[in-house]
């Protein structure tokens, strides 16, 4: 909607559709278009679910595009470093932002000693997820210890990272470029504060040390579109996850900036440079 309105001609496709070569031409198109000579960019929305194979080539046809000098919104590399939460959460901690703090092991019982070390009230995560689908609260050391050993036996990573009080809501900045373009406050009547859970929209207009934040965790893994999730604690804001492909449903309906326009904005801006 927001690029028929400017005018602006485009295709919608998904990944499987795709048709890549190598040692001939044309490199990559999709039922017709040539993806190179006739598009001028690409924004992904979402790169979308698949098995380790699909999603690898998937990611390799982006690497290629990039390295060919095509434009991708958000770039590969911080596709990828927002997938992986331990990563990013390194990352992040590394140049200074704030994080809660998290363990992550292959090994049940060295889990169960972090279980300890968190102060026996943590949250399990997949490592690569999104929405809270599959995050857990464990606060009982016996049944952390099976899902521990649950996970472990079919291969999983253990990720827990300790409970951090915060009044079951947590704040979404939407950073576009080096800005936040708008925010909003998820309350929700659990700890889990995601909107596709449940949570509720309320508008909120940042302070200048929290938009820096976003924006700062947002640029520091190349990411130009990207939800920053911020949970505020009672020792000062932390920065749980950066979403490379963040939905803005909830956020649309609690801001009058048409969200979809700004990033069709930004994204003709970035064209001309």
């Amino acid at each position: 909607m927001a690029l028929e309105k400017r005018g602006v001609p485009h295709v919608c496709f998904s990944f499987p559709w795709l048709v890549a070569r190598v040692g001939y031409t044309p490199y990559l198109n999709v039922r017709g278009v040539n993806v190179l000579k006739d598009l001028d960019a690409l924004i992904i929305r979402p790169i979308g679910r698949g098995s380790l194979e699909e999603i690898v080539f998937r990611m390799d046809v982006l690497y290629r595009l990039e390295r060919l000098g095509f434009y991708v919104v958000n770039p590969p590399e911080a596709i990828e470093h927002c997938v992986d939460k331990y990563d990013l959460l390194a990352i992040l901690e590394d140049a200074g932002i704030p994080v809660p703090r998290t363990a992550v092991t292959e090994d049940a019982d060295e889990a169960l000693k972090a279980f300890h070390e968190l102060g026996g009230d943590v949250v399990v995560k997949p490592i690569f997820g999104s929405r809270g689908v599959g995050s857990t609260r464990l606060t009982d050391p016996e049944v952390a210890s099976t899902v521990f050993r649950a996970i472990t036996f079919y291969h999983g990573v253990i990720y827990l990272q300790e409970f951090v009080p915060h009044g079951c809501s947590d704040i979404r900045a939407f950073v576009i470029g080096d800005r936040v373009a708008a925010a909003m406050r998820r309350v929700a009547t659990s700890w889990k504060t995601n909107y596709s859970q449940g949570a509720r929209p309320e508008p909120l207009k940042l302070d200048g040390e929290l938009e820096e934040l976003a924006v700062k965790s947002a640029q520091l893994i190349k990411c130009k579109i990207a939800g920053v999730d911020i949970l505020e604690s009672p020792k000062g804001p932390v920065v749980v996850e950066v979403n490379s492909q963040p939905g803005w449903r909830g956020l649309q309906s609690v801001t009058n900036i048409n969200i979809a326009d700004e990033i069709v904005g930004f994204m003709l801006s970035e064209l001309k440079k």
